[in-house]
């Protein structure tokens, strides 16, 4: 709950009203309209405080860096994907060639020479 966080954080509640109405923080509401706060909430908050009040940043430069902080977690996702696709073919393709002795893509066969 709001009262909860603010006096967690030593906060003035209208400080996290604040932050929802321009975006920063969005927490979930339940049946009654009170605000709930989850985990992913409370650590965004701690990013915020952080840039806010030992960085300086203003709340327009919050808004920046947590969406460029998202973007860059997404980007990292996505390329784990891919590094894993990669790496799943560059396997399927080396164990082709050991389990072939002569490639089938090969234009001419070779035959093994028969020493006399």
């Amino acid at each position: 709950m709001i009262s909860a966080v603010a006096e967690l954080y030593k906060l003035h509640p209208q400080t996290l009203r604040l932050y929802e109405r321009v975006g920063l923080l969005k927490p979930s509401r339940s049946q009654g309209n009170t605000r709930l706060y989850t985990d992913s909430d409370l650590e965004r908050l701690d990013v915020i405080l952080t840039l806010a009040r030992d960085m300086g940043v203003n709340l327009a430069g919050i808004e920046i860096i947590l969406n460029m902080r998202e973007k860059m977690i997404e980007m990292e996702r996505q390329m784990g994907e891919f590094a894993e696709v990669v790496q799943q073919e560059l396997s399927r393709v080396a164990a082709s060639y050991t389990r072939e002795k002569v490639p089938r893509t090969a234009i001419v066969r070779a035959t093994p020479r028969i020493l006399r």
